[in-house]
C-alpha cells in the first residue's frame, strides 16, 4: 500500500459531503467529537443537520435511527472502532431492526495510526458488518474514489459502510460496484481488495495471473469472480486490508461448482501486534508488504 502526500480520503469525504449538505436539505451528518474541524462552517450553516452528539458513539447510532425515520438521510462518521464495535447493537437494532439505513463513514482502518493503539484499530469492521444483512461495503483506494461512492451512497436510503484509509494506491480506478480487470493471466486470480492494489500490482509483476481490483466487496460479485476463473487455473488469492479470510465464504459461494483452491492475505487472526511501528511494518506482519502477497502466491500456485 502507498502513502501519498495530497488530498487524504478524510478531506476527500468532508469536501464531497460538504457539498451534499449544501444541495441537499435531506442530508444530515451526525459526528462523535472526532472530525468536528472539518465541518465548521456546516456546523453553523445547519445546526439542525448537523448534530455532534460529543463522545456518545451508541447515541450517535441511535440519533442517526431518528433522522431516518423523519425522512433525513444520515451520515455518521468517527474512527472505525467507535463507529461499528462500540455501537453494535444499536446497529443491529436502531438501523437494522427499524428496517432504515444510514450512511456511515469510519476513518482509521486496521492500522492507520499504529501509535495510537488497539483502541483506534478496527480490522474487524467488514466481517461484523457480514453478522448483519444489509450492508454495501465500500473500500476505496485512493481519495478520487471516494467523492462517487460517497453520492451513490447519499442516494439511496439503504445501509452502507464507506471504510476510509490513510493509506492509497498511486492512481484511481472506475467505480462500479463490480470487480475491474486489470490484467489477464493463466495460472490463477488476484482479487485486490481498496488500498491493497499497489503491493497486489507489484508482487504479481511478471507472474502469470489475472488481477482484479475492486473498491466495493459487498455486495461480493460473484459473477465477476466466476468470469475470472472460467478462464484460468481454478486458483484464488484475496488480499483485504482487514481481518484474514473476511471474504473466504462468498469465493466458495461464488465456486461452488468448481473445485478450486484459495487463500486469503489480510489481518492475521492468530496475534494482535502491541509493536506499535509503522503501518508499512504492519503491513510486513501481516504479509500485506509486496513481498508478503508475492510469497503467499507463489505457496498457492507451487512455482
Amino acid at each position: 500500500m502507498t502513502s501519498v502526500d495530497l488530498r487524504t480520503m478524510r478531506e476527500a469525504f468532508a469536501e464531497h459531503l460538504t457539498e451534499a449538505l449544501d444541495q441537499d436539505p435531506r442530508v444530515a451528518l451526525v459526528l462523535a467529537a472526532i472530525s468536528r474541524g472539518l465541518f465548521e462552517r456546516p456546523s453553523r450553516d445547519y445546526p439542525d443537520r448537523v448534530v455532534n452528539v460529543g463522545i456518545r458513539e451508541q447515541a450517535m447510532i441511535g440519533v442517526a435511527g431518528g433522522l431516518a425515520l423523519t425522512g433525513f438521510r444520515p451520515v455518521v462518521h468517527t474512527y472505525g472502532p467507535f463507529l461499528v464495535e462500540r455501537p453494535y447493537e444499536q446497529l443491529k437494532l436502531d438501523l437494522g431492526h427499524q428496517g432504515v439505513g444510514a450512511v456511515l463513514v469510519s476513518v482509521g482502518a486496521s492500522y492507520d495510526n499504529p501509535a495510537m493503539g488497539r483502541t483506534h484499530q478496527a480490522p474487524a469492521d467488514v466481517a461484523l458488518f457480514d453478522t448483519l444483512p444489509g450492508w454495501t461495503v465500500h473500500v476505496p483506494g485512493h481519495p478520487d474514489e471516494v467523492g462517487p461512492l460517497l453520492a451513490g451512497a447519499i442516494a439511496g436510503d439503504d445501509r452502507v459502510y464507506l471504510r476510509l484509509s490513510a493509506r492509497s494506491n498511486a492512481r484511481p480506478l472506475p467505480v462500479t460496484g463490480e470487480f475491474v480487470p486489470l490484467k489477464h493471466g493463466s495460472l490463477g486470480t488476484v482479487v485486490a481488495v481498496g488500498p491493497t492494489l499497489d503491493n497486489v500490482l507489484a508482487a504479481t509483476e511478471g507472474v502469470d495471473v489475472s488481477v482484479l481490483y475492486t473498491p466495493t466487496i459487498r455486495p461480493f460479485d460473484s459473477a465477476g469472480l466466476r468470469a475470472a476463473v472460467d478462464s484460468t487455473a481454478p486458483n484464488v488469492l484475496v488480499v483485504e486490508p482487514y481481518l484474514r479470510g473476511t471474504s473466504a465464504a462468498q469465493v466458495a459461494d461464488a465456486l461452488a461448482d468448481v473445485p478450486h483452491r484459495q487463500r486469503s492475505i489480510g489481518v492475521r487472526r492468530d496475534l494482535e501486534v502491541h509493536a506499535y511501528g509503522t503501518p508499512e511494518q504492519h503491513d510486513e506482519i501481516h504479509g500485506l508488504d509486496a513481498a508478503g502477497i508475492a510469497k503467499t502466491l507463489r505457496e498457492l500456485l507451487g512455482y
